[in-house]
């Protein structure tokens, strides 16, 4: 099954980036239009995020946001074979803060979110950086899927570690110097072990092992995030979020990251992945919230 899906996806991916936005057009009226795949979903969390907003408003950028969601899938259907010149044209950012922080001889954390086009990133990153990227991954399902998805991936270098099994993965790092990125903005699978702040006004549970990974040996957490210029052309924006994460009190980190994507959001909220229910899970007075 792999080698059928992999075969026809590389075909289709040797099209013209033009062309295959044709696709893209087709895929957000059969999305948005046909099947309204999770538009209550994406509705409901835009009310929660943006309740001064009108709902027309809320409906505009509902609209955006699934045509980025399915430009973000055709695109990553063109990095299957795209050259290294593409990313370069098609990637852009500043990473000077990251080179400078390098040269201390700690690894490099990035906390980054569900903010189109991450895949284009974690390609495109490698050449941006000082050391070697390892990236956080979930997983699929589908075992034909997720090794497509492992190969788009991992082909300039980027080494994956699985969430499901981190530590066995990073053993290999052990005492080297490397970046380290992880999406950080997941509903936390145990809300009791979440850390809980402020997003978005509402108690949300963030996953405790961004902060705790970085805590654990002091390492630098930079934030990014990533604008769409036009179609297809990204920047990604990088910010120092602290140098020494263990002077921080427990939960400020993750504070820190909660209060930098509500703003990189409310700037350009059709980039985030509004279709999973990020409130699903009811914060417990009984559990600390990190205000």
């Amino acid at each position: 099954m792999y080698y059928v899906l992999y075969g026809l996806l590389y075909v289709l991916s040797l099209l013209p980036l033009r062309v295959l936005y044709l696709l893209s057009d087709l895929g957000f009226f059969i999305v948005y239009h046909l099947l309204g795949y999770r538009k209550e979903v994406v509705l409901a969390n835009l009310r929660t995020a943006f309740p001064q907003k009108t709902e027309e408003e809320r409906v505009r950028i509902a609209r955006r946001f699934y045509y980025n969601f399915t430009d973000n899938f055709i695109e990553s259907i063109k990095f299957i074979s795209a050259p290294p010149r593409f990313f370069e044209k098609h990637f852009t950012g500043d990473f000077s803060q990251v080179h400078e922080l390098w040269k201390d001889g700690r690894p490099v954390h990035f906390h980054v979110g569900h903010n189109f086009n991450w895949e284009l990133a974690n390609l495109a990153m490698p050449r941006h950086l000082p050391g070697q990227l390892v990236a956080v991954y979930m997983p699929l399902h589908a075992r034909a899927v997720d090794r497509l998805f492992y190969k788009i991936r991992s082909r300039f270098g980027t080494k994956l570690a699985a969430a499901t099994r981190l530590g066995e993965d990073m053993l290999p790092f052990r005492g080297q110097q490397y970046v380290f990125a992880l999406i950080a903005d997941q509903s936390p699978p145990v809300p009791s072990k979440a850390v809980w702040t402020r997003f978005f006004g509402q108690p949300t549970g963030f996953i405790r092992t961004p902060e705790a990974a970085a805590r654990r040996n002091d390492y630098p957490v930079f934030f990014a995030h990533y604008t769409k210029k036009k179609r297809g052309y990204y920047e990604a924006h990088v910010e120092l979020a602290t140098d020494h994460p263990r002077q921080l009190p427990e939960g400020e980190l993750t504070k820190r990251y909660a209060n930098f994507l509500e703003r990189v959001m409310s700037e350009h909220p059709e980039l985030w992945l509004w279709s999973h229910r990020r409130w699903k899970k009811a914060y417990s007075p009984e559990w600390k919230l990190v205000e």
